[in-house]
């Protein structure tokens, strides 16, 4: 016998709510770290070879490294952990283990919106990075991995400050978004440009 009136309805699938809140999860992350660190910058911008030139003081070196580390510091750790991944190759046990520390410091602690709580108690951030900090000390040292990641930021470093220093910083901006080298926008939280004063010009005058 066939009842009419009633219209059967099927429940969503648990596993579409499941994969959405995982994407959402996914793209706050990534939304999270862009806006910390900012926006990668074309490879091609860092290896042209027209403004690669030796600095002509120590200052103007050290205005170089600075200016190109905030230029191109997404670029500097993309560099850097891809050497860390190179050297920890040799060692896979301990390149899962510190690829465990690192998924452990990023969901529970940068990527982490709401506090932290277990078995129904509140956890303070102090802790968490108190915790964080003693198993990462504790893999590096029974792993025995503390060689390889020496050499793998060593060697970063030496790339990120030859090439900071050599790449000049003159022109090689000005089409950018954010102003050029001399926008403030660099520098988080950096102060307003003062206005340049030329006591050789004939229009200046002192105020």
């Amino acid at each position: 016998m066939t009842s009419y009136g009633t219209i059967p309805t099927d429940p969503s699938p648990p596993s579409s709510s499941s994969s959405t809140s995982t994407l959402s999860f996914i793209v706050g992350a990534k939304e999270r770290i862009q806006s910390s660190l900012g926006e990668q910058r074309p490879w091609n911008e860092m290896i042209q070879m027209h403004t690669f030139n030796l600095p002509t003081t120590f200052n103007d070196s050290i205005q170089r490294i600075r200016t190109n580390v905030a230029f191109f510091r997404i670029n500097y750790a993309i560099i850097v952990f891809f050497l860390l991944f190179i050297t920890l190759l040799w060692t896979p046990a301990s390149f899962a283990l510190l690829l465990l520390v690192l998924l452990l410091w990023l969901f529970l602690y940068f990527l982490r919106d709401n506090p932290l709580i277990l078995f129904g108690r509140l956890i303070d951030d102090r802790v968490v990075i108190m915790v964080l900090f003693m198993a990462t000390v504790a893999v590096l040292f029974l792993t025995n991995v503390t060689h390889n990641i020496t050499v793998g930021l060593g060697v970063g470093l030496a790339v990120i400050l030859a090439h900071g220093a050599l790449r000049s910083t003159e022109d090689s901006f000005a089409g950018d978004d954010d102003g050029g080298v001399g926008s403030t926008t660099l520098f988080r939280g950096g102060d307003p440009p003062l206005p340049l004063k030329n006591p050789a010009s004939s229009s200046f005058t002192s105020s």
